[in-house]
């Protein structure tokens, strides 16, 4: 019998040149997440270029809060991409729109960066972390997420841009990112207790 959990959980980290806030994103969750886990993460950027290096000062600031920029390369958003993912986490709201606009059919597992750890702080731990599955809490998380959309404020929906700016504005963005990502990235990887 096959199960969604078997398909894996992609999520998907979009911005606009796919070189400074979402590849910073995909690799502070990758470092996280852990090799060998069924929930990958990818990124892509709405204005993207294909093929190009993280920006300098994002790697920079993603080495200096422990990930990993090597190897990275950036790719243009596709619907496809959209499609294909279980969860999507944008920039700013100007990038969930273009992503929803792009596949309207996602739009409830679309979300903000920072509008996503706002509305993962209220979820209750054992409501993620009893599921052993990883897939299985990942999608738990999401739907949870979702249920708390619009009850819940979001002063900051969006991650400034660096890019072209000082070395400060993308340790402010970075850190940014890791501080919005780090209560689902601790549910998403939080071990059961026995």
């Amino acid at each position: 019998m096959s199960s969604q959990a078997d398909k894996g959980f992609h999520v998907l980290i979009v911005c606009t040149g796919n070189i400074c806030r979402s590849p910073m994103a995909e690799r502070l969750a990758r470092a996280a997440i852990g090799a060998g886990s069924p929930v990958k993460v990818t990124s892509a950027g709405t204005r993207a270029a294909r093929g190009m290096p993280m920006a300098e000062r994002a790697r920079e600031a993603l080495a200096r809060l422990g990930g990993d920029p090597g190897g990275f390369a950036s790719r243009p958003l596709t619907e496809e991409l959209v499609a294909d993912s279980d969860l999507v986490l944008a920039a700013t709201a100007e990038h969930r729109a273009e992503v929803a606009a792009l596949h309207p059919p996602a739009v409830a597992r679309v979300f903000t960066i920072a509008e996503f750890g706002v509305l993962t702080r209220g979820v209750p731990a054992e409501a993620i972390v009893s599921h052993r599955d990883p897939v299985r809490r990942a999608r738990a998380l999401v739907a949870e997420a979702g249920a708390r959309r619009g009850l819940v404020r979001v002063d900051q929906p969006d991650i400034a841009d660096p890019y072209g700016r000082s070395r400060r504005a993308y340790r402010v963005a970075g850190r940014a990112i890791a501080d919005a990502l780090s209560v689902p990235l601790t549910l998403l990887t939080h071990s059961p207790a026995s």
